[in-house]
């Protein structure tokens, strides 16, 4: 594996227990003088517990020792419960040197959960594994963005033997990969993403570019597809095709202002394509890409109009 600059944490039994109110001193209030300690009030009665359990301990396995776990069961720890007035479980506080500084009840999302540890390191004055993480991910993009898109996808790998879940670099990888021109193992890994971030905008955005590279292999010669489109400006098809090509060239906004005319003329040509591969090269994009910024609005503008 690609050393990432992440050390091996300590045994997974010195960063979770099982705690109770006679250990309660000891095992919270103690040891977090040094370690934040993350506190799951939970029962066995608790449907939700038991699915914000286990990905509670996941995320703390994934500090590496920059945070600790203690499980408390609130039916044997009435006190304890009552002196922290929790009155809906599971609830979670963090406490950092004998004080509670988070917390939130209910369950959430896994995303939501590693921003909560994220959060209960650096308010102890540590750095969070998702930091080291994301500076991978940045390091990894601009590789691509270089051309060296080998390394790029090695980095990527190696971030999500990290984190299976990170979606910049399943998204990254995926990219690599079209970048490689190896595009039936950018589908593959696109297909085998996990469900919880199969709807990030990081995943989406990977799918939408395979899907213009896919394109790309079928697109005619810019030249003729202009030609075609003036000698017949109402020929939607010639001209959707030339957005096609002008797209597979490089040429993203001049592939949007066909798209835009096309839909301008008719807006339900061909069930309504136009707009289809519209929003394809946006999601392509980043939000904030001057093309998508623009195109958007000028779509608008035709919608509302």
């Amino acid at each position: 594996m690609m050393d990432l600059g992440l050390s091996a944490g300590p045994d997974d039994a010195d960063l979770i227990k099982d705690g109770s109110e006679a250990s309660f001193m000891q095992d919270v209030v103690e040891a977090s003088q040094t370690v934040p300690v993350i506190v799951d009030f939970w029962a066995p009665w608790c449907g939700p517990c038991k699915t914000l359990g286990p990905m509670l301990e996941d995320a703390v396995k994934a500090a590496k020792g920059a945070v600790k776990m203690v499980k408390i069961n609130v039916d044997e720890a009435q006190m304890i419960a009552g002196q922290l007035r929790i009155q809906s479980i599971p609830t979670v506080y963090a406490f950092w040197q004998g004080q509670p500084v988070d917390g939130f009840q209910g369950a959430v999302p896994g995303s939501e959960i590693t921003e909560f540890v994220d959060r209960v390191i650096k308010a102890a004055g540590g750095e969070a594994p998702g930091d080291s993480l994301n500076d991978a991910v940045e390091a990894a993009e601009e590789m691509l963005t270089e051309g060296a898109a080998v390394d790029a996808a090695q980095t990527f790998a190696a971030i999500l033997e990290e984190d299976p879940n990170h979606a910049g670099a399943y998204g990254g990888l995926v990219r690599a990969h079209i970048a490689m021109e190896d595009l039936d193992q950018a589908e593959a890994i696109l297909n085998g993403a996990p469900a919880e971030i199969s709807d990030s905008a990081e995943v989406e955005a990977a799918h939408a570019q395979l899907q213009l590279a896919r394109q790309a292999e079928d697109a005619g010669p810019v030249a003729e597809l202009r030609a075609a489109v003036e000698a017949d400006e109402g020929n939607s098809e010639a001209r959707f095709e030339l957005a096609q090509a002008l797209h597979a060239s490089g040429d993203a906004e001049a592939a949007v202002n066909e798209l835009l005319e096309i839909f301008r003329r008719d807006r339900e040509w061909n069930d309504g394509a136009a707009k289809e591969q519209l929003f394809t090269i946006f999601d392509a994009l980043k939000p904030n890409d001057p093309i998508v910024l623009n195109g958007r609005r000028r779509l608008s503008s035709m919608i509302f109009a």
